[in-house]
């Protein structure tokens, strides 16, 4: 759900403040990378 004034308009990208803001994926726009499955380390 996108909360962010900016977010709204713009679109995160478009923000001043993308590079160091820590609510992106909270507030904003953008979506949560997926995590790459774990690699086996017992695996040889």
């Amino acid at each position: 759900m996108t909360l962010c004034p900016i977010a709204l308009a713009a679109g995160c990208q478009k923000c001043p403040a993308f590079s160091i803001c820590p609510l992106k994926t909270v507030l904003g726009d953008q979506q949560k990378k997926p995590e790459p499955p774990a690699a086996d380390k017992d695996k040889r």
